[in-house]
């Protein structure tokens, strides 16, 4: 069995691309999570992912992880709300000046709190200053993103009101997999 699935890349070019949401609700801060840490991010992974069929890191090892996680110009910066890690955004530089916007989300609990919007404006703002924190992966002239059908029905929306523009689009069929969940029995929609 199998599921038809759209893939949209986004971009921007410029960092005046960005339109900025508007302030995060009051007890949410952004922080880098600076030492590279596999479970930590597994964790992520698995708690935004689980319910819109993230299944391509599952079978990554731990040093697979850590071997990633190290890598010059990968960030991983996360939402906390009160304390509680409520989402994040991974940035991986890549050749060709480009930032890749390599996973986003929330953890379900949190969406439709307006935390996603300050999320991925405070995420692109950073993807656009990485060299900075990365000497030698040079300039940034290029951030760039792909959402696709599985992903939350407010993803397309979101990327778009922050100023990316719409490059590409295919569509392709893909095995249907159980919905993993952070955990088995984890998921609670169809």
């Amino acid at each position: 069995m199998s599921i038809t699935v759209t893939t949209w890349s986004l971009e921007q070019t410029s960092p005046a691309d960005l339109r900025p949401a508007a302030q995060a609700p009051a007890g949410v801060r952004i922080v880098r999570a600076e030492v590279p840490s596999p479970e930590f991010s597994r964790f992520l992974y698995t708690a935004v992912g689980g319910d819109v069929r993230w299944t391509d890191r599952l079978p990554w090892s731990y040093a697979r992880w850590s071997e990633y996680l190290a890598r010059p110009g990968v960030e991983t910066w996360v939402a906390y709300e009160n304390g509680t890690p409520a989402g994040y955004i991974e940035l991986e530089a890549q050749e060709g000046a480009a930032v890749e916007i390599a996973y986003f989300g929330l953890i379900p609990a949190f969406r439709g709190r307006r935390i996603g919007g300050q999320l991925l404006s405070y995420g692109v703002a950073r993807a656009w200053d990485l060299s900075e924190r990365w000497p030698g992966t040079g300039p940034v002239e290029r951030v760039w993103v792909h959402t696709c059908s599985k992903d939350g029905e407010h993803a397309m929306d979101n990327y778009l009101r922050r100023g990316f523009r719409l490059f590409g689009t295919k569509t392709e069929e893909e095995p249907k997999v159980a919905v993993p969940g952070p955990w088995p029995g984890a998921h609670t929609a169809a």
